[in-house]
């Protein structure tokens, strides 16, 4: 059997360097092919470029691929996973898979994903690099710019808007095997030292803590740590569930859950009605009920009068996207699945959305 392409996932809040780090890992490569995934939205986007820009051989630029539809966490299903199979399907193979988040995207549910049938023998997380600003945490900011973090977290619906960005840190921490203490040149060695002897005590046993500047380390420091983070969940748990992501189980029935911790959280159930006539009208009764009732999920099916084919629906967050597939298969009805977190009003709900 072929041994498994190794994935590496790059995390840390937005001016940290970790763009800088893989640009680096890039040009540094050692003739290894690198597959890259970068997950980035909003007007933020300009990793893309700058790594489209590195000029590497080993890294060309259909070896890139950007995922901007928002946190990837919250996208496994419709974004990652297939991302992940076209990366999978191309010959040659890429040596290495690199990902980097966006600063928001919580490791833990990305690790999950590689338990996925059709994903988990074929990749094994190699290992989490953590990249935080060394001269930020130091002053207690987690981040240069916080105003530009939280700006980010604005644009994307489907974060929670409200958790510290020393809880969101804390995430990071726990889910590395390795951290990078970047910008240390922005620091004297006192307070390097007692920054990296803090961070070693705030991690798990065993994770490497690191200086760089630049993003400046060997590729063979970073890459081949072969940790296999994806069947050691228990230990990098996530200390603060600030992400609404379900993983699509209505489509996936036949993905394992043993690892997905925190479903029970959450609810889902089906609302059904006859033909609508106004699609237009319909997705705003739709945002109208997801913002009133706090939806998180909303997805199915409706039948539109006079048009043959299904409107298929999707709503994450407030933001609903649309668009007719195919002809009804049976009975020409309106089948919507609503998922939230635990403690939705049905009723109101339902009642809402057949109004």
């Amino acid at each position: 059997m072929a041994a498994k392409i190794p994935a590496t996932v790059v995390t840390g809040f937005l001016g940290a360097g970790k763009t800088t780090l893989i640009r680096h890992m890039l040009q540094n490569a050692q003739g290894k092919r690198i597959a890259l995934i970068i997950n980035e939205f909003g007007d933020l986007g300009v990793d893309g470029d700058i790594l489209k820009g590195c000029g590497v051989e080993t890294c060309t630029e259909e070896d890139i691929v950007e995922l901007s539809n928002g946190c990837i966490c919250c996208t496994v299903a419709d974004d990652f996973i297939p991302t992940m199979e076209q990366i999978l399907a191309r010959d040659p193979q890429p040596d290495h898979i690199v990902i980097e988040t966006s600063g928001l995207a919580l490791p833990q549910p990305l690790i999950r994903a590689f338990n996925w049938p059709g994903i988990s023998t074929r990749v094994t997380v190699d290992g989490v690099i953590t990249v935080v600003d060394g001269r930020a945490v130091h002053d207690g900011q987690f981040a240069h710019n916080v105003a530009a973090v939280d700006a980010q977290r604005a644009i994307d619906e489907n974060l929670d808007h409200e958790t510290p960005l020393s809880e969101l840190f804390e995430d990071q921490i726990a889910a590395a095997d390795m951290i990078v203490v970047n910008k240390a040149d922005l620091l004297n060695s006192t307070d390097a030292d007692a920054l990296i002897a803090r961070l070693k005590s705030d991690s798990r046993k065993g994770v490497q803590v690191v200086k760089a500047t630049m993003g400046a380390l060997p590729v063979d420091v970073l890459l081949g740590q072969g940790i296999g983070a994806e069947a050691d969940l228990e230990s990098r748990h996530e200390i603060h569930h600030h992400h609404h992501h379900d993983d699509d189980e209505d489509d996936h029935d036949d993905h394992d859950h043993e690892h997905d911790h925190g479903h029970d959280e959450f609810e889902s159930f089906i609302v059904t009605r006859g033909e609508i006539t106004d699609a237009t009208a319909f997705k705003a009764q739709v945002v109208d009920v997801i913002r009133a009732h706090y939806i998180l999920r909303l997805k199915g099916f409706v039948a539109v009068t006079g048009k043959p084919m299904r409107m298929t629906l999707q709503a994450v967050g407030p933001r609903v996207d649309s668009y007719f597939d195919q002809p009804f298969a049976g009975a020409r009805e309106t089948k919507l699945v609503v998922i939230g977190e635990a403690g939705l009003d049905q009723a109101a709900i339902t009642a809402a959305l057949q109004a």
